[in-house]
């Protein structure tokens, strides 16, 4: 068994399903905020993007000599999470396929035992490994790409994965208007 490969192929993947969700949608749609703290699609492809960049170039001395201004001491808070009116969908598309090649070149060129130095992490903590961060980065990943599952339903109904995904149900809007509504009974019977 590789570890490396398993892990930089579950990494691949999940970066393939969070762009998905962009898929097919409107600009604004991409760009709207969907939560309370302006969660949005973009804007979760752009902070994998940076985070991921941020990881495999910096921590493991392989700089990328990309500039990532939203980044920067003095950036509008939360910077990486949204995109600028200027930020097109296909530069923060082409920044993200970036970081996945250059953070791929590092991992191919690295051990799973190469070590690393993280200097926003705490002082006991930032030596790492290229194992940890590659554990790290998977979890980071599917984390947005989960958060994006759910905006994606919340735009039109869909989460944006390929059909090929045996693990989402296939359903007609109707059965699943019916499905939620058997839920929502549960619910409230539960809470009575």
């Amino acid at each position: 068994m590789d570890q490396k490969a398993d892990l930089h192929r579950y990494l691949r993947t999940q970066r393939t399903d969070l762009l998905a969700k962009l898929d097919g949608l409107s600009t604004y749609d991409v760009r709207r905020p969907m939560t309370p703290t302006g969660t949005n699609l973009l804007g979760l492809v752009k902070h994998v993007g940076s985070v991921q960049l941020e990881y495999f170039s910096e921590v493991f001395g392989r700089p990328s000599g990309r500039d990532m201004p939203w980044m920067a001491d003095g950036a509008p808070l939360d910077a990486d999470m949204w995109a600028t009116q200027d930020e097109s969908r296909a530069e923060i598309i082409e920044f993200y396929e970036y970081s996945g090649r250059h953070s791929d070149e590092t991992i191919e060129a690295l051990s799973l035992d190469a070590l690393g130095d993280v200097p926003w992490w705490p002082a006991e903590r930032r030596q790492v490994s290229l194992h940890q961060i590659l554990v790290h980065m998977c979890v980071e990943t599917a984390r947005h790409a989960g958060h994006a599952d759910i905006l994606r339903e919340m735009i039109d109904g869909g989460t944006g994965n390929p059909r090929r995904d045996s693990n989402e149900f296939q359903r007609t809007a109707e059965e699943w208007a019916a499905y939620g509504s058997h839920l929502e009974t549960i619910a409230r019977r539960a809470d009575s």
